[in-house]
């Protein structure tokens, strides 16, 4: 989920730079065939000294931050490239949408975010284009890696089998992290360096340092500008190499060094909470007919046909015999229009919004849905107990999450180590 549902307080922390202007510009970085220039180096590292002060984390040395930064820009320009070559586009439509949902939380018409941002000297274009590339890049991502994740029924059995109270929610677990990178192929040299840095860094947190300024100045994790906060988490949605570590650590602990194929992570347990371990819900027996519309028939055809079948049920006439002879969803007309019992989230809004306003034996007036125009009656309500299969759906919902991050992980690392990238100004650094 991108980050637009982020408070106005934020976005003009985040963008209180927009407006300067450097005297000098230069180019600080190659990237393929692109270039990062100065100026923008130096937009993005107020922004997140921005975002580091409003958590109140101490800010890394200015030279350790400047680097942590510029990495990060040469990771997002990398992404726009492959966008750009696989043919990932945001459409103005879909840019309009978001910056409505934006103003939205914030409690404002579009117009009105815009007078706002432009009173305090933001340029609206620029913020614009902000959004486009972080949609871009979540589109990348989406088409790059999390559509290719599968998760078969045999891996949520499995998982259930080894993990049941894990994914029933027993206990949350809050998590930072830091990430010492290796590139794809390390050498010997190279793993023994980052492994003498991954014991230091324990070292010097273990003796008091502030993890989110450690995780800043330090962190290839793309939580490192969020103090490596990876936020609540059940153990099932943690990373595999870090469930079994976590579990046996005390509030407070941060763990020895994990060594992955991406580098050393190294993890503090922030705190933990429990969780009721059943879940219950509550459950509408129901059933309808659909009148669908197309070429042939209008809306109005399909409203006054179903006010006529209303007519005849106010008649003493049986539900499920019309639902059999006049519904257009032939799956449930063959029941007599029986939906059978189904918890919230299972239907169209449109559709629950309209059985959940009515008492058990009551019929609507029709109504419209995506699929056309319908009648409901609600048969009965009960409240159910569907631990077992919101465990299975919250199983894969893990490990489908659990995938998702580790060959992300895996797919930046080896877009980064694939890439051409040339630093200028050195010295800077």
């Amino acid at each position: 989920m991108m980050r637009s549902l982020i408070l106005l307080s934020t976005l003009l922390a985040a963008l209180s730079v927009q407006a300067a202007v450097l005297p000098v510009d230069r180019i600080i970085a190659v990237v393929n065939d692109d270039v990062i220039m100065e100026s923008e180096l130096a937009t993005r590292l107020r922004t997140i000294k921005g975002q580091l002060e409003q958590r109140k984390t101490a800010l890394p040395p200015e030279d350790i931050l400047r680097k942590q930064v510029l990495e990060r820009l040469i990771l997002s320009r990398l992404q726009l490239q492959a966008a750009e070559r696989t043919g990932v586009r945001v459409s103005e439509q879909q840019l309009n949408a978001a910056i409505a949902r934006i103003a939205t939380q914030n409690k404002m018409t579009i117009a009105q975010f815009r007078n706002t941002l432009e009173r305090d000297g933001f340029d609206f274009n620029v913020f614009r284009e902000d959004i486009r590339r972080e949609m871009t890049i979540s589109q990348l991502l989406q088409r790059a890696v999390k559509q290719r994740i599968n998760v078969t029924d045999q891996e949520v059995s499995n998982f259930l089998a080894t993990n049941k109270n894990q994914a029933s929610g027993a206990n949350e677990f809050r998590l930072s992290h830091i990430l010492i990178q290796l590139p794809e192929a390390a050498s010997a040299e190279q793993v023994d360096a980052a492994q003498r840095t991954a014991n230091a860094t324990v070292a010097k947190l273990r003796s008091g340092a502030d993890f989110g300024q450690v995780a800043a100045a330090s962190s290839a994790g793309q939580q490192a500008f969020e103090g490596g906060d990876l936020g609540w988490r059940k153990a099932a949605q943690l990373p595999s190499l870090f469930s079994d570590v976590v579990t046996s650590m005390g509030k407070g602990d941060i763990s020895d060094p994990i060594r992955s194929p991406s580098g050393f992570h190294i993890v503090q347990l922030t705190d933990v909470r429990g969780q009721d371990q059943r879940h219950v819900t509550k459950q509408s027996l129901s059933r309808h007919i659909l009148i669908r519309t197309n070429e042939l028939t209008s809306d109005d055809d399909a409203r006054s046909r179903l006010n006529q079948l209303l007519i005849r049920l106010e008649g003493g006439e049986d539900f499920a015999t019309l639902a059999r002879a006049h519904s257009d969803d032939r799956g449930s007309a063959a029941n007599g229009g029986d939906l059978g019992w189904t918890s919230p989230g299972a239907l169209v809004p449109q559709f629950e919004a309209e059985m959940n306003n009515l008492a058990p034996g009551q019929i609507s007036q029709p109504f419209r849905s995506p699929f056309g125009w319908h009648i409901v009656q609600l048969i009965d309500r009960r409240t159910h107990d569907d631990t077992e299969q919101f465990l299975k759906n919250k199983a894969r919902e893990f490990l489908t999450e659990r995938k998702t991050e580790e060959e992300t992980e895996t797919w930046l690392r080896r877009l980064r180590d694939e890439a051409y990238v040339e630093y200028r100004l050195e010295d800077n650094f």
